[in-house]
């Protein structure tokens, strides 16, 4: 068998290659043959003199759903989409669970509405294309699994009254439930305890008493719950305390309404 050979002509790519390899030495030809490519441009590298260190500030925050301002006028974020199982309890309003619930299916998860009370979500269904847009609701006892997922983070909603029953459908990874009960009831210590946060809207003198047992709530929090404003809710985590208040947008005020403790 003959093999025959082709001189390289000018402009040919035998030739460019040949050219490099000359002007650049024996390596570009190693890296030309391995498959990886031309040797990119070169630029200088970005430098900052050590004393000028201090100057260079990243605005990251925290990421998930803004519910309101702090008393520093800091956005409050609260972080539901988690890899890892997240239980919220609020002592509130069916207005300020629906704001969230709102805000959170603008973040991009899809929120499923345990409530016997369906006609008080319908509005926003309807708002939202018909529960084709991230918000479903369904009967006590009915939410079928989500099969939610990093890509596709769920948040249920539990209206279920003042002694909810145990949920079908928990927590779990990108799953969080935010369980809502509209006055302290013999079931919230449990739910308590079970809860990676807790929110406190406005209550009674008595149901503040109890609650500051329960949770362990300096004196000043017990005194300051019963006088709470509509739209104002304590957020109690793991190891700090805040008060937020929640600002309803234009257009979460043409469906939802303004604040409101009450029902």
């Amino acid at each position: 068998m003959t093999v025959t050979t082709t001189p390289a002509t000018p402009g040919s790519a035998p030739a460019r290659d040949a050219g490099l390899a000359a002007r650049f030495g024996g390596g570009l030809r190693d890296r030309l043959r391995g498959g990886f490519g031309l040797i990119g441009p070169r630029h200088g590298r970005h430098t900052l003199p050590v004393e000028q260190l201090d100057a260079l500030t990243l605005p990251v925050g925290d990421d998930g759903v803004v519910v309101g301002v702090d008393s520093t006028g800091q956005p409050a974020i609260l972080g539901i989409n988690r890899p890892t199982p997240y239980d919220v309890v609020l002592i509130g309003s069916l207005w300020t669970a629906q704001v969230i619930a709102l805000r959170a299916a603008a973040t991009g998860a899809r929120v499923a509405v345990e409530t016997g009370r369906p006609q008080a979500w319908m509005q926003m269904v309807h708002a939202m294309g018909g529960g084709q847009n991230g918000l479903a609701v369904y009967e006590v006892g009915r939410v079928p699994p989500q099969g939610a997922s990093a890509g596709t983070p769920v948040l249920v909603v539990r209206d279920c009254g003042m002694r909810p029953p145990r949920g079908r459908v928990v927590s779990g990874p990108w799953q969080s439930v935010l369980t809502l009960l509209p006055y302290l009831s013999p079931v919230a210590p449990r739910l308590i305890r079970q809860a990676r946060l807790v929110g406190v809207q406005r209550i009674s003198p008595d149901e503040a008493a109890e609650l500051s047992r329960t949770m362990a709530l300096p004196r000043t929090d017990m005194e300051s719950l019963p006088t709470l404003p509509d739209g104002v809710t304590l957020w109690c985590g793991d190891r700090d305390r805040q008060y937020v208040m929640t600002q309803p947008t234009d257009a979460e005020i043409g469906l939802l309404g303004t604040p409101r403790r009450m029902d």
